[in-house]
């Protein structure tokens, strides 16, 4: 299995949610308009004042995206069954 990597990036403030969600739609259209294999964006609501929008993607791909897409953070993704 090839190791994954997650980027993350933070919204707060009363529109969170919104924001995060929008900023998933440009997440993938750069994930298509690149053809990254084996990734994924989406987002998660944290409270009603704080969300995160990510992608998991293969860690060869880190370099690339850290540059190009500004990540707030990142982590070692470990997938759970």
């Amino acid at each position: 299995m090839k190791e994954k990597i997650k980027l993350l990036w933070d919204f707060r403030g009363p529109n969170a949610q919104k924001i995060a969600q929008h900023h998933v739609v440009h997440l993938k259209e750069y994930i298509t308009l690149e053809k990254l294999e084996d990734t994924t964006a989406s987002f998660e609501d944290v409270s009603n004042m704080y969300a995160i929008a990510f992608i998991i993607t293969r860690k060869q791909y880190f370099d690339k995206l850290k540059n190009a897409l500004k990540p707030h953070r990142g982590q070692v993704y470990k997938e759970t069954k």
